[in-house]
C-alpha cells in the first residue's frame, strides 16, 4: 500500500506495485523512469535511484520514494567505483559504465561510441568491472582483464588470481559478446607467463606493441580498512551533529522522534526514528554527507539509511544491549490494516487456510531407525520404529526412489533430554554410515521440537515418549537423582496432537501440568484407567480427525472422554495439579522471508562467512563450500574440489554458523543437512533455478565457464570421485575420497574410547552383543541396503595392521600439510591413512609411541586417536 504527500514527487506514484527492479534517473532536475531494456547501462555523468542511491538530490529522492511505499526502504547511497556486492549482485554478470549522461529522449544515446577498451574485473561472486589505461603498464599478476577488440575479446588472467575470479570474469566476456557484439566474436584465453604455441597469444601481446615483461610487484591495493570506534551523533533540525556516546552504545539512545548519525569508519548509517517527517530525514541526511565530504571520505564510505524498525544487523550489532525480541514486523502490521479496512468498507475478512507442505521426495520409501545405546547401534523393530523418546538419540535411513535411482536420506535425531554423550555418538555413527553408503546421501542433524516437516512425512505417523531407554539416559538419571519420568502407561500422561493430514501426524508427550495446553491443539490426558481428550477452542475438524486417529495409534483399546475446551470436569484439571493459564491466542504462521547464501572461509583456524547476494546457481562453486540459510533450516553444501572431504566436517561448521548468529531469526538447534555436488536432492535445488547439466560439470570453475561459452559442455550422469590415488605403500587406494571419519568437534566432541558395538538383535540391553571391526567384509551396517564394502576384505582377526606394510621409503610430509583442517593440504595421498606419511620422530612425537606400536592397536582406536590428531 502506497502513501502519497505533497513531499512526495509524482514520478513514484504507483512505485512497488509489481516485483523486480525499478530505476529511475535524474534528467534536468527531474525524475525519469529508466526503461527494462536500459537496467544495468549506468551513465557516469547521470544520478539514479535504484533502491539505493549516488547523490545528495537523488537521496532526498530516495526519502520520497521511502514514503511512497510507506517507510518500508532500507536506503544505501552507491557511488561508482565504490559499488557495494549487494548493490551489484541485482545487476548480474556486471555494471560497466558508460560514458557520457543518460537520455530519456529517443535516438542514440549520447556518449556511447564503440572504441578498445582494457577492462579489469575484481570480486569472486560479483564483480567490480572497471575500464583501465590501454597500456601494458595497467596489466599485472593479481588481477583479471578483458582486451575488447573489434573482432575478438580477449581474458588475460593473472598468475596470481583466483579460479573463481577467472570464471566470474568470464560471464562478463559472455555478458560483453552478447550485448557489445551480437555474439558476432571470437574469444580467447590467455594465460599469464604463456609467450610461445597459441597464435591468441602472439595477438594478444600485438595490441599493446609486443611482448615485454610484467613487473614483478603487486598490482596496488585499495587503503587498508582500519577497526574504528563507532561514534554515535544526534542531528538537530539545522543539520548540526552533537557526540551523544562512542563504542558502549545502548537502543535506548535512539528516540522516535529524532534522528541519528552512527559513524563506524568504513560505513556510516543515518537512523531516523518513526515519528520524524521526510523535511526532517533530509536534513539529516545532508548532514551525513557534508560530514563525510569535510572528511574527505566521500566516495569511499558506504552511507545507509535507517528508519526505526528496519535496522539492519550490521547496525544492530554495534549496539549491546538490542533487544531479542523483534519488533512486530511490517508484514504483520499491513496485514491488518487492510484487514481492518475492508471490515470498515463491511465486507467479511476471512484469513486463508494454511497450505499444505508439498514435499519434493517420494514419501513411500523404505524406513530404518536405529537407537543410540552407548557405542551399540539398535536396530527398533519396523512396529516400534515410529515411537521414540525423548532422553534418547536415533539415526534413521530413509531410501525412496529418484530420478535414476534410490536415494538415500539420513537424519541423527537427538531427544531433548538425551545426554550428551548420546548425542557425540549419534552424530559419530551416522557421519561413518554415510561415509560407507553408496550414492553420496544427504545426512542431517535435527533436534527434538524443530524437526523439519519433511521429517515428520517420512515417518507419517510419530509418536515422542518422555524419558528414554538407552543406558547413557539411565545412568544420567540415577547419578543426578532426577525421578524417571519415562512413559509408563500406568501413570499420568499429556500428548499434544498435532499434524495436518494422516500422513502428517504426531503426539507429543509433554508435562501434564495444564499451563501445557494451548488453544489451537488438541490433547490426550491419560490418568490411570481414566482417558479424556481435549477439544481446544481454535482447532479445526481436520484436527479433530487427527486426533481420533491418533488415540487408535496409541491404544486401541481406550475409551476416551472429549472434552471441549471450558467444559472441563473438576476431575480434569486435578489430573493436571490444577488449575492454570495457558496459551489462548491463535497461533499465527510467520512470514518467511527468502532464504540467505553464505560462503565459508577458514584461514589458520578463522572462520568467516560471506553473504552471497542475489545468489543463483552459478554462485556455489565447485572449489567452495557454502551455506543456504533458510530461516528455518540449514544446507551446508559442500563443492566437489573443495578442501572438506567429510561430511562430519561439514557438519561441524554448519554447527559453527549456528553459533556465530548471522541471522537472528536462527535457533542454535535448527536442523542441518549436508550435501554434496552433484547429489542435490530435490528440496534443495527448489531454493535455485536448477540445471541439471551444470551439477554434473567435470573441471573447475574456470574450465566449466569456458566449456559452456564455448558449447563444449563436459559432463556425466554423476561426478567422477573415486579416482585411485597413491599409498605409503606404493599401492593404488580403491577410493579417492575418505571413507572414515573425521573429528566432529560439537555435539560430536567428547567420543569415550570403546570398543563401537552393534546389535544384530532389537534388545537394547543384550548381554551378549555381536562386536564386529569397522568396515570389516561383513559390514557392521549390513541392514542397510545401500552399503558398499568400501576398504579391503578383513576376517574377525585381521584388525591390526602390521607395521611391516608401511614402507621404509614411503613419501614423508610434515603433520601441518596431513591434518583434514589444513590450510596447504596434500594431495594424492591416502587420506584413510594420513598418519603413515607422518616421519618415525613427527610420528612419536604426536602420538606418544611408535608406528609399530599403534598399528597393534585396535581399529577404533586408532581411529579415536587419529581424530584427536585432526588426522582422520
Amino acid at each position: 500500500m502506497a502513501f502519497y504527500s505533497k513531499d512526495v514527487d509524482s514520478a513514484f506514484h504507483g512505485a512497488g506495485a509489481k516485483p523486480g527492479l525499478e530505476i529511475w534517473c535524474i534528467e534536468n532536475l527531474r525524475l525519469v523512469p529508466v526503461p527494462k531494456s536500459s537496467h544495468g547501462k549506468f551513465y557516469s555523468g547521470s544520478a539514479y535511484v535504484v533502491l539505493s542511491v549516488d547523490s545528495a538530490l537523488a537521496s532526498d529522492k530516495a526519502l520520497e520514494l521511502d514514503a511512497a511505499l510507506g517507510s518500508c526502504t532500507v536506503q544505501y547511497r552507491e557511488v561508482q567505483g565504490q559499488e557495494t556486492e549487494k548493490f551489484l549482485s541485482y545487476f548480474k554478470p556486471c555494471i560497466i559504465p558508460v560514458e557520457g549522461v543518460y537520455s530519456s529522449q529517443p535516438g542514440k544515446l549520447k556518449g556511447e561510441t564503440y572504441r578498445v577498451t582494457l577492462l579489469t574485473c575484481k570480486g569472486d561472486h560479483v564483480v567490480h568491472v572497471k575500464e583501465v589505461p590501454f597500456s601494458r603498464s595497467s596489466l599485472n599478476h593479481d588481477d583479471v582483464f578483458i582486451l575488447d577488440t573489434a573482432s575478438k575479446i580477449f581474458l588475460f588472467s593473472g598468475c596470481n588470481s583466483s579460479i573463481q575470479e577467472r570464471a566470474k570474469a568470464l560471464e562478463v566476456v559472455q555478458y560483453i559478446k552478447e550485448n557489445k557484439h551480437t555474439r558476432n566474436c571470437e574469444v580467447a584465453t590467455i594465460e599469464d607467463g604463456k609467450l610461445v604455441g597459441d597464435s591468441d597469444v602472439g595477438e594478444f601481446w600485438s595490441f599493446f606493441g609486443g611482448y615485454a615483461p610484467i613487473p614483478r610487484d603487486s598490482a596496488l591495493s585499495g587503503p587498508q580498512q582500519v577497526d574504528s570506534p563507532a561514534i554515535l551523533f544526534w542531528i538537530n533540525l539545522q543539520g548540526k551533529l552533537s557526540q551523544i556516546g562512542s563504542n558502549s552504545l545502548d537502543k535506548d539512545m535512539l528516540e522516535k522522534n529524532k534522528c541519528y548519525m552512527l559513524d563506524c569508519g568504513a560505513e556510516v548509517f543515518v537512523w531516523m526514528g518513526r515519528n520524524t517527517s521526510i523535511t526532517e530525514r533530509k536534513i539529516s541526511i545532508s548532514a551525513a554527507e557534508d560530514f563525510l565530504r569535510k572528511q574527505d571520505r566521500s566516495n569511499g564510505t558506504h552511507l545507509t539509511f535507517l528508519t526505526e524498525g528496519l535496522e539492519t544487523l550490521i547496525f544492530k550489532s554495534y549496539f549491546n544491549s538490542w533487544p531479542k525480541t523483534a519488533e512486530t514486523k511490517l508484514y504483520d502490521e499491513g496485514r491488518e490494516k487492510v484487514a481492518a479496512i475492508f471490515k470498515q468498507q463491511g465486507y467479511e475478512v476471512k484469513e486463508l487456510p494454511e497450505e499444505d507442505f508439498q514435499p519434493y521426495i517420494n514419501c513411500r520409501g523404505t524406513l530404518k531407525v536405529w537407537r543410540v545405546n552407548g557405542h551399540e547401534l539398535c536396530l527398533i523393530p519396523v512396529s516400534e520404529q515410529t515411537k521414540l523418546y525423548s532422553g534418547d538419540c536415533y539415526i534413521v535411513q530413509y531410501t525412496y526412489p529418484g530420478n535414476e535411482r534410490d536415494e538415500s536420506l539420513f537424519y541423527a535425531w537427538l531427544g531433548d533430554g538425551s545426554v550428551p554423550e548420546d548425542r557425540a555418538d549419534a552424530i559419530f555413527h551416522m557421519s561413518a554410515i554415510v561415509d560407507s553408503t553408496k550414492g553420496d546421501p544427504v545426512m542431517a542433524q535435527v533436534t527434538q521440537n524443530k524437526e523439519p516437516v519433511q521429517f515428520f512425512l517420512i515417518f507419517q505417523t510419530l509418536i515422542v515418549y518422555k524419558g528414554g531407554i538407552s543406558a547413557g539416559y539411565k545412568k544420567f538419571i540415577a547419578e543426578s537423582g532426577i525421578c524417571d519420568d519415562t512413559y509408563d502407561e500406568k501413570r499420568t500422561a499429556l500428548f499434544r496432537v498435532q499434524g495436518t493430514s494422516p500422513e502428517n501426524m504426531q503426539a507429543i508427550q509433554v508435562d501434564h501440568v495444564s499451563g501445557s495446553l494451548n488453544s489451537s491443539y488438541c490433547y490426550v490426558l491419560q490418568n490411570g484407567t481414566s482417558v479424556f481428550t481435549w477439544i481446544g477452542n481454535l482447532t479445526s475438524s481436520r484436527e479433530h480427525d487427527l486426533l481420533d486417529r491418533m488415540i487408535e495409534l496409541i491404544n486401541p483399546a481406550w475409551q476416551p472422554i472429549s472434552l471441549r475446551e471450558g467444559s472441563e470436569p473438576d476431575s480434569f484439571w486435578s489430573s493436571l495439579g490444577g488449575k492454570t493459564e495457558y496459551p489462548r491466542e491463535k497461533e499465527i504462521k510467520k512470514f518467511i522471508e527468502d532464504p540467505h547464501l553464505f560462503k565459508f572461509t577458514c584461514t589458520e583456524g578463522d572462520f568467516k562467512v560471506k553473504e552471497i547476494y542475489s545468489f543463483t546457481q552459478d554462485d556455489l562453486t565447485t572449489e567452495d563450500v557454502f551455506v543456504l540459510d533458510c530461516h528455518k533450516e540449514l544446507y551446508v553444501w559442500v563443492g566437489r574440489r573443495s578442501t572438506i572431504k567429510s561430511k562430519a566436517v561439514a557438519l561441524n561448521l554448519g554447527l559453527k554458523f549456528l553459533q556465530t548468529h548471522i541471522l537472528e531469526e536462527l535457533s542454535l538447534e535448527a536442523p542441518i543437512y549436508v550435501i554434496s555436488e552433484g547429489y542435490e536432492p530435490l528440496f534443495f535445488t527448489c531454493f535455485f533455478e536448477w540445471d541439471p547439466s551444470k551439477a554434473n560439470m567435470n573441471g573447475n570453475s574456470f574450465e566449466r565457464k569456458l566449456a559452456t561459452l564455448k558449447g563444449k559442455i563436459s559432463s556425466g550422469t554423476a561426478p567422477t570421485r573415486n579416482a585411485p590415488k597413491a599409498t605409503p605403500d606404493g599401492s593404488r587406494s580403491r577410493s579417492g575420497s575418505s571413507n572414515g571419519w573425521e573429528k566432529s568437534v560439537s555435539p560430536a566432541s567428547s567420543i569415550s574410547g570403546s570398543h563401537l558395538k552393534f546389535s544384530d538383535n532389537h534388545n537394547a540391553s543384550s548381554p551378549t552383543p555381536v562386536v564386529r571391526k569397522l568396515f570389516t567384509g561383513s559390514s557392521p551396517y549390513q541392514d542397510s541396503p545401500v552399503v558398499e564394502q568400501s576398504t579391503p576384505l578383513m576376517n574377525e582377526n585381521s584388525n591390526q595392521i602390521d607395521a611391516s606394510e608401511i614402507s621404509a621409503n614411503s613419501i614423508i610430509y610434515p603433520y601441518q600439510r596431513l591434518t583434514v583442517v589444513s590450510t596447504d593440504p596434500v594431495s594424492d595421498i591416502d587420506v584413510t591413512k594420513r598418519e603413515a606419511y607422518l616421519s618415525q620422530e613427527e610420528f612419536a612425537e604426536k602420538f606418544g609411541m611408535p608406528k609399530g606400536a599403534f598399528y597393534k592397536l585396535p581399529k577404533w582406536r586408532q581411529n579415536k586417536l587419529k581424530m584427536a590428531l585432526n588426522l582422520f
